[in-house]
């Protein structure tokens, strides 16, 4: 009789998982950390720092900055991927994208209409799932990360300074070249490319959220600043074909970006992996 008994619960539990009505903890599907991951070995960046700078109440470049960057790190190859970003949302964890996006659970496609606030969630998240502590990276890592692929397009000051209609008509020269003609539904992973370290798409059509906040700097006549910088750390700076710096809420850059010229075509992420601690 007991063999009897056992022989059907088996049955009605096999049969309950064949429904689809045994709820499976949804992290599950996470395993243990196996993150695609490209070492961004230790050295140094010449780079024009991300933010607005002002000279004389009209706004110019920055001068370039080097950052050392004393120890290695690590970033993930791809963007996460819309069935990636799905698991987070089945896990409650992050919120479902806008209606246009919800059917999007492609493997080998970025996620994008991502926000800031999106792509900080699922870090926690996965985090979480993984044991490992992820965030998204500052402006300065991500381009570091770029290596060869990132090309900086910021306008050289050779105008008069008397005469900011001069840097105007540069400014508008500029956002003309950035109109791209790439178009901008997702595509493959890798459709754009990768650098030697193995990072892949940094110049695609998915620009990446970064950590770095957004800033406004009076700099004198040699570039150097004046006063703190003036933070917004509600609006955060977006790296890919060229910068920007979009409102921490927003997932679609085109519909309400704080930026000024061309927005990005699509918003997504990827993630820096934290060093984990050492033993003893």
């Amino acid at each position: 009789m007991k063999t009897r008994n056992r022989i059907a619960a088996v049955a009605v539990t096999a049969l309950m998982g064949g429904c689809g009505m045994v709820n499976e903890d949804p992290t599950k599907s996470v395993k243990a950390d196996q993150t695609e991951l490209a070492v961004i070995k230790a050295g140094e960046l010449s780079y024009y720092p991300a933010g607005d700078f002002i000279r004389n109440g009209n706004p110019v470049s920055p001068t370039r900055r080097t950052v050392r960057f004393d120890h290695d790190f690590e970033i993930m190859k791809r963007q996460v991927s819309q069935a990636e970003y799905q698991q987070c949302v089945v896990a409650a964890a992050c919120k479902k994208l806008d209606k246009s996006q919800r059917g999007a659970v492609a493997p080998d496609l970025p996620a994008v209409g991502i926000s800031w606030r999106d792509a900080t969630d699922y870090a926690a998240w996965y985090s979480a799932v993984t044991g490992r502590t992820y965030r998204l990276p500052t402006y300065a890592e991500w381009v570091y990360a770029a290596g060869s692929l990132y090309q900086e397009d910021v306008i050289v000051d050779a105008s008069d300074p008397g005469d900011p209609a001069q840097r105007w008509l540069m400014e508008y020269k500029l956002e003309t070249q950035r109109k791209s003609t790439v178009d901008g539904t997702p595509r493959t992973f890798g459709s754009f490319g990768s650098n030697a370290a193995g990072v892949a798409d940094m110049m695609g059509n998915v620009w990446d959220w970064t950590d770095t906040c957004h800033t406004r700097q009076h700099v004198d006549q040699e570039g150097a600043a004046m006063l703190p910088p003036a933070e917004n750390c509600g609006i955060r700076a977006v790296a890919g074909r060229h910068r920007s710096y979009i409102s921490d809420f927003i997932r679609d850059p085109k519909g309400g970006a704080c930026s000024v010229g061309v927005p990005p075509s699509n918003l997504g992420f990827r993630l820096v992996r934290v060093p984990a601690p050492s033993r003893g």
